[in-house]
């Protein structure tokens, strides 16, 4: 069954509308683990706990039972099912069965990155809490394994759907250090962390996720005031405090919070292993464990090989990987890296349109033509996103003629010069400016609205294009947001100059 993604844009803006929305996505299962299980199911000598011990192998599944056991309709019982024996014990083997039929089964390298990435961090999760936890609370183990596994499984099926959604806010907030609240409201229209508390209450996933989600977003103080005595260097100090604050003691002796200290260090370490994100759940972890810093950070390390060594999978980044890196490095977003040179097929194409838009006489037919064969020509040479816009002198606005890799509403775009005066300078001769970080903030805010909400990057080429001394042409091009190599520059360049000769030979065409 093929997978389909949404594109920002779409999306919901509501926690009503993004309930909604999830509730209804399908997550894929690999196929291997789906057939093993189905043969478990279907073999009579297997018992509930054969079949759960297979199902770990599928995070996505275990998502899937869960969620059915503990739905209204099928759970009778007060409180949702903790494990994922118990589910299967309140499904039975045959409402499994069906519900494994009713699930996408595909090659595990077929199953969308972003959806696989989340799911290995949970994965990983889980083996934090495992080694760090379960051997002390041996008696909670399904409690604290299961509870941490799905800890971030609201966020798996956004993963699916709107993976660009995700991957934009990981590089505003975690690698660029963007205000939170303003990237997630822009992008979700709510806050991240109440969508997946409301999305965890709806599916009644375990008591121990919910109450993690409360910490992040209704008990937001309580939880800076426990960072806070674990900033403390002074043991005997924070003693003294925990003592002074009954809550803050009891806080340190509920079970549950493991949940939240195990995927706090597992998302944190995404980042890197010097990042103090995850240097401050690396402090609560060892106050809660009533032990030293290094001793945790020694566990933590040890707990990410192990879970590499089960998990890690091509393509996939884990943080094990970091472990040999030198301390401070950190893994960079893709976006924050220079693409790669276009393929010599990719050239060899450019180089044909360049020649056919140099071609004389002008065999383009009209202007469309023109500028669709010049936005494929900029395509060619490594620019992944493109608008061209005319210029229509006579009620002095420019209009969107050809765009690609944007978003639909992009081709309707008409910006009036005379109101804009970053525009009114390209349109009065030709030239060219080029956005980085260093002068994006100055630029970036010259540019009209409609363009600032299409264009967010911070690398961006603006060219406008003129035949004799008029500005007929605006072009707009990037690498994705990322930042521009000195090649697509310089190509960039190259095609610009001959699209402004063909525009030259198109007016002269009938003189």
């Amino acid at each position: 069954m093929p997978i389909e993604t949404k594109v920002p844009g779409q999306n919901p803006r509501t926690l009503e509308g993004w309930i909604k929305l999830l509730d209804g996505v399908r997550l894929p299962v690999p196929k291997e683990s789906h057939d093993r299980v189905l043969a478990a199911i279907n073999d009579n000598r297997r018992s509930l706990r054969d079949i759960a011990e297979l199902m770990q192998d599928s995070p996505a599944l275990v998502l899937s039972v869960m969620r059915e056991a503990n739905h209204p309709t099928n759970a009778s019982q007060a409180e949702p099912a903790e494990s994922l024996e118990i589910a299967l014990n309140r499904l039975g083997l045959e409402r499994s069965a069906q519900l494994l039929a009713r699930l996408p089964a595909l090659p595990g390298d077929e199953i969308p990155p972003v959806l696989r990435q989340f799911v290995l961090i949970s994965q990983h999760a889980a083996q934090q809490a495992s080694g760090l936890f379960a051997s002390r609370l041996a008696r909670l183990w399904q409690e604290i394994h299961w509870g941490s596994l799905l800890f971030l499984s609201p966020l798996w099926p956004l993963a699916l759907t709107y993976p660009k959604l995700l991957d934009s806010w990981e590089l505003r907030v975690i690698h660029k250090g963007d205000n939170a609240a303003q990237v997630e409201l822009e992008l979700f229209g709510v806050r991240l962390m109440e969508l997946c508390q409301a999305v965890a209450s709806h599916w009644r996933l375990p008591g121990w996720v919910t109450q993690g989600y409360r910490l992040l977003t209704t008990e937001r103080e309580l939880l800076a005031q426990v960072f806070n005595v674990a900033r403390d260097p002074d043991s005997l100090s924070q003693q003294h405090r925990l003592d002074e604050e009954p809550g803050l003691r009891r806080w340190f002796n509920q079970p549950a919070n493991t949940v939240l200290l195990a995927n706090g260090l597992a998302l944190s370490a995404q980042v890197g292993w010097d990042n103090p994100h995850l240097l401050r759940w690396q402090l609560l972890t060892a106050l809660y464990l009533q032990t030293t810093l290094d001793d945790v950070q020694q566990q933590v390390h040890q707990q990410a090989a192990a879970s590499a060594r089960h998990h890690a999978r091509d393509a996939l980044f884990h943080p094990a990987e970091a472990l040999i890196w030198p301390w401070h490095q950190r893994r960079p977003h893709p976006d924050m890296l220079t693409p790669p040179p276009p393929p010599a097929e990719a050239l060899e194409r450019w180089r044909t349109l360049c020649g056919a838009l140099l071609a004389q006489p002008s065999p383009f037919s009209n202007g469309v033509h023109l500028a669709t064969q010049a936005c494929d020509a900029l395509l060619a040479c490594g620019m992944q996103r493109v608008m061209l816009l005319m210029h229509d002198k006579a009620n002095d606005v420019l209009r969107v003629q050809q765009s690609a890799g944007l978003a639909k509403e992009a081709a309707a775009l008409t910006l009036p010069v005379a109101q804009n005066k970053l525009l009114q300078r390209l349109t009065s001769q030709a030239g060219q400016l080029r956005l980085t970080p260093d002068n994006h903030a100055q630029f970036a805010a010259l540019l009209p609205a409609p363009l600032r909400a299409v264009w967010r990057g911070e690398h961006l080429l603006l060219r406008s294009l003129a035949v004799n001394g008029q500005v007929v042409m605006l072009m707009i091009a990037d690498q994705g947001g990322r930042p521009l190599a000195d090649v697509g520059v310089q190509a960039f360049g190259k095609t610009a100059q001959c699209v402004e000769r063909a525009l030259a030979t198109f007016a002269t065409r009938n003189a």
